[in-house]
């Protein structure tokens, strides 16, 4: 019987790697010479950085165009990141750098879809300043997506700031008091007689030096006080509309805007909810040291918000100062707002 090629041993060709030449191993590459950036446009798998840091960066700069490198894997990139890149980092037409390192975060602003979304989405990261901005009117106010921003805010570790516009059409103070107890520091802008902006000196004094990240419904004026504050920002604007009393997106994405004195302001679309899943409520009262006192003599489990709750007697003996109910009835507030629909 005569053998077949596959029966001679002699001619079956071994190979040593079978999966390549090359051996595999878990070690990455260092990147030694990789690039600080900062990411300030996020644009379908496409990241706009400026070289340098926030602090440093040249606003005027081309941004340079990223992807993110293998490695990452499902770590995800946000406007505000620090990236370290590698590759054409000359922001040249058609360049592409990648993005193989993103710093830790100093800080993190989160939200989910809803209060039953276990999926956090992460609006802004390595912001210091929350601008919640809303209308004193058209639309009308409402004060649960404001309590529900001060807490994401609050669980961030991030300073929040009011913003409130177009108060030529009507009295902001009856607003403004439903966050007196809160001491968070607000500003006005209006319409002045000729159709100009007015108060927006307060505005760019309060952001200078500071990375702001603007959140706000669609149509109270987000994008018009962007453009006020940033006149080379040309970010679209949009109308209230008659029916649902409610703006239309203007702006589809996040981005980083140098302002001309310093600092910077992340302009974010219109939101239409603010959902709070990822927010635990022990982590809320560090924004109230003047109650956390009162939490020891809490029963265990105490939702804070309860007949039998520690800092009912803990305000009522006076140690959270003359201001202790309305500061308790505003925290208990913002527990609510979790739950509530703003």
């Amino acid at each position: 019987m005569s053998r077949g090629p596959r029966d001679d041993e002699d001619q079956v060709r071994v190979r040593a790697n079978p999966r390549g030449s090359r051996p595999r191993t878990k070690d990455r590459p260092r990147h030694a010479n990789a690039v600080p950036a900062q990411v300030v446009t996020v644009d379908r798998g496409r990241y706009g950085c400026l070289l340098g840091s926030f602090t440093g960066a040249d606003p005027a700069a081309e941004p340079v165009v990223a992807m993110k490198a293998r490695e990452l894997g499902r770590a995800s990139v946000v406007v505000g990141d620090r990236v370290e890149l590698v590759g054409d980092v000359s922001g040249s037409p058609g360049s592409l750098a990648r993005i193989v390192r993103v710093v830790e975060r100093t800080s993190v602003l989160r939200r989910s879809a809803d209060d039953n979304d276990p999926v956090e989405r992460v609006i802004v990261a390595n912001a210091d300043q929350l601008a919640v901005v809303t209308a004193v009117a058209d639309p009308e106010p409402r004060t649960g997506l404001i309590d529900r921003c001060l807490v994401a805010a609050y669980d961030a570790g991030i300073e929040p700031v009011i913003v409130l516009t177009k108060a030529d059409l009507a009295d902001p103070a009856p607003f403004l008091a439903n966050f007196a107890a809160l001491d968070v520091p607000y500003l006005v802008t209006r319409r002045g007689p000729g159709g100009e902006l007015e108060g927006t000196d307060g505005v760019r004094a309060r952001l200078e030096g500071r990375v702001t990240v603007f959140v706000g419904h669609s149509g109270v004026g987000k994008s018009t006080l962007v453009n006020a504050l940033v006149p080379t920002a040309d970010r679209a604007t949009g109308r209230v509309n008659d029916v649902t009393g409610r703006g239309r997106h203007t702006s589809t994405s996040a981005v980083a805007l140098a302002l001309p004195d310093g600092g910077w302001v992340v302009d974010t679309p219109g939101i239409r909810s603010f959902g709070l899943a990822h927010v635990d409520p022990d982590r809320l009262l560090n924004a109230f040291e003047d109650l956390a006192g009162g939490t020891e003599d809490c029963p265990r489990g105490c939702s804070h918000d309860e007949p039998e709750c520690g800092l009912d007697a803990w305000v009522a003996a006076g140690h959270a100062g003359p201001a202790g109910p309305a500061r308790l009835e505003s925290y208990r507030r913002l527990l609510r707002s979790r739950l509530t629909p703003p």
